[in-house]
């Protein structure tokens, strides 16, 4: 994504701003006033998946990030797509802007760095992940989908090859039907233009070769934060007893699930959302 030419058109382009901490250069959407909720974003998405939530969200200060490279963010460091050191790069650009969170929202992805940033901050904040990608691939799955992530990230041209194919409006809608959720017509135009960025798409491949959950899942029954798990009984990415199966690890969470939603549920109805987020947090 190109930000002198694509992120006036963006949402909340009022509330942006970029920052440099090395090795990125962020961009940081900020609002509100309050206790900090820190928002983070699923591989393959950016700021705009919160575009319905965050006007919910009062009393509260409000900051989403763009994860390195992907969105409006810069990546200044390949090698540091995976989530141990983006969830290290995260908390090192959370400590350099003085940004303390209470609560870590996560989608997908940005669920695991949520739980892995608040292993690293003291006292830990709370947690809660919305569709939380929390569970690794199973027996050759296990080793073929890394090895092809990490293949395709290797390839010349493959981000630009990926983006060309995929970046239409019959691929993008097809892409999002694929993990259960419906979307208007403007969000998946979002989503389209996300694709459309060679650079984009390569630092989603990159968060894809990286990856490891491991270390991360072993720790979950000495996790030490508040957590609550918001599932869409509709999600075809993610089924919803990942969810269910880290709650019942950790010694402090819950489970809720809602009805008719996929793995976008925040974006499909966000009032349906904010009910279990809002009871969770007003209660600290």
């Amino acid at each position: 994504m190109d930000w002198a030419r694509d992120h006036a058109s963006w949402p909340m382009a009022n509330l942006s701003r970029r920052v440099l901490c090395k090795p990125h250069r962020w961009h940081v959407q900020d609002t509100g006033t309050g206790p900090l909720v820190l928002l983070i974003h699923g591989a393959g998405g950016a700021t705009h998946s919160w575009r319905h939530l965050i006007p919910l969200l009062t009393g509260y200060r409000i900051v989403a990030v763009d994860l390195p490279g992907q969105g409006f963010s810069q990546c200044g460091a390949q090698e540091r797509c995976g989530l141990e050191p983006m969830a290290e790069d995260l908390h090192a650009l959370c400590y350099a802007e003085n940004l303390f969170p209470q609560v870590i929202i996560g989608h997908s992805a940005g669920a695991a760095i949520a739980l892995r940033m608040a292993e690293m901050i003291t006292p830990a904040p709370n947690v809660i992940g919305i569709n939380a990608a929390l569970d690794t691939f199973q027996g050759v799955a296990g080793l073929l989908f890394p090895l092809m992530a990490k293949t395709i990230a290797m390839m010349p041209m493959a981000a630009n090859i990926v983006s060309a194919t995929a970046s239409s409006n019959r691929s993008v809608g097809r892409i999002i039907k694929g993990t259960g959720s419906t979307l208007s017509p403007n969000d998946l135009e979002l989503y389209r233009r996300l694709v459309a960025s060679p650079t984009h798409v390569n630092a989603t491949l990159k968060m894809m070769a990286q990856w490891n959950l491991e270390p991360l899942l072993s720790r979950l029954p000495k996790h030490s934060s508040r957590a609550l798990f918001i599932t869409g009984d509709q999600d075809r990415a993610v089924p919803p007893t990942v969810s269910l199966r880290a709650a019942e690890r950790m010694n402090q969470a819950s489970w809720t699930t809602l009805p008719r939603l996929g793995h976008l549920a925040h974006e499909e109805n966000a009032n349906a959302v904010i009910t279990p987020i809002r009871a969770f947090i007003d209660s600290q």
